[in-house]
């Protein structure tokens, strides 16, 4: 019988400071330490993004590295989608 191997969840965080040249990799873990990533930018109401190959691919980078060129773009997506989310946040909550 085959056995079939459970991927471990990942999470990634990363930070974006107009200033600087990319986002760059603040955290990064596997299993509970995933859990613990999720769960802290939830309770920071930091927009959560799920993509598991683009999380496979920056687990890769190191704490503190910025990501490579390659993933400007996809990378640059997310922003724009978390930036929606943002503003949509904000709207609702005017009244």
């Amino acid at each position: 019988m085959e056995k079939k191997e459970e991927k471990l969840k990942q999470a990634i965080a990363l930070e974006f400071d107009p200033k600087e040249d990319a986002p760059k990799v603040i955290a990064s873990g596997r299993g509970h330490l995933a859990d613990r990533i999720i769960e802290r930018a939830k309770e920071s109401k930091i927009p959560v993004h799920r993509d598991d190959s683009l999380a496979d691919t920056l687990s890769r980078l190191d704490i503190g590295e910025m990501i490579p060129p390659q993933l400007y773009e996809v990378v640059a997506e997310i922003l724009v989608f978390v930036d929606a989310m943002d503003k949509i946040k904000r709207k609702g909550f005017k009244k």
